[in-house]
């Protein structure tokens, strides 16, 4: 593993700088490079526990001083030697506004094909906030759940906003993009979940979720699309105090899939 200092860049003209501030910002430039962008310790400790394909490692030049970071800078492959910058540099790299002091870009990874068989499965409709599709990733981590469909709509799911929210999650789960939902479907051995507020929903804690399921969660909003709806098998409502109509998604997934969990192990 590497253990060679940092190289120390202060132009914002250099190339390396100029990639990573184009990768912090710019969904074309994701594109255009095939790259993303981690940002802080715990997203470059997942990715290094998950030998992802590191491309450029950047810290600032506190952060470098700070145990933790030493210590994930001494993990880095021998071919790839970080940089350093300064403070008020690293700032304008940094996508939040509290920068952690590293940054490093990935390669994306290629296109995943959706997969249907007979393990449980969440299927993300049109979800558009970065925020709650990186929860809904994480938490489907915390459940055992490996595969995420994302239907057209859905936010980038390796932007570095999702990333962050996701908290590491990406690394353990199979992730598909563009997913005709409908049609992959067809594949799927077990029971359609979709949680809605809708004529024909049943209490959550009323449904047998022991076995596989497909579950299918939608934006806020508007809801679980038409079509999907209409192939759910059960249609979940999550009890809740009277004058309250709704929970953020990604609560309400949590809920819906620690319940899949708590049936399972009782």
């Amino acid at each position: 593993m590497s253990a060679a200092p940092p190289v120390f860049l202060a132009s914002r003209d250099n190339p390396r700088i100029k990639r990573l501030a184009a990768l912090a910002r710019n969904a074309r430039a994701r594109r255009e490079y095939g790259q993303t962008l981690l940002d802080g310790v715990h997203l470059l400790d997942c990715a290094l526990a998950a030998q992802a394909p590191l491309l450029e490692v950047c810290v600032s030049e506190s952060g470098r001083r700070r145990a933790e970071i030493a210590a994930l800078l001494a993990r880095l492959p021998d071919d790839l030697t970080p940089f350093s910058v300064p403070d008020a540099l690293f700032s304008r790299l940094s996508p939040v506004d509290t920068p952690a002091g590293i940054l490093a870009s990935i390669a994306l990874p290629p296109p995943v094909p959706p997969r249907a068989d007979q393990a449980s499965l969440i299927i993300l409709d049109a979800i558009q906030e970065p925020g709650n599709l990186g929860a809904l990733l994480r938490t489907a981590a915390a459940v055992g759940i490996e595969t995420v469909w994302l239907t057209p709509g859905c936010a980038l799911a390796w932007s570095p906003k999702v990333l962050r929210a996701g908290m590491g999650a990406h690394f353990r789960l199979r992730i598909s993009e563009q997913v005709d939902a409908l049609a992959g479907l067809a594949d799927h051995g077990g029971k359609v979940v979709a949680t809605s507020l809708g004529g024909g929903a049943r209490q959550l804690f009323d449904i047998d979720l022991r076995g596989p399921r497909a579950w299918i969660f939608g934006a806020e909003g508007q809801g679980v699309s038409p079509a999907l709806l209409a192939r759910a098998d059960e249609i979940a409502l999550i009890p809740m105090a009277e004058g309250i109509e709704s929970l953020n998604v990604a609560a309400a997934a949590a809920v819906c899939l620690f319940e899949q969990l708590r049936q399972r192990r009782t």
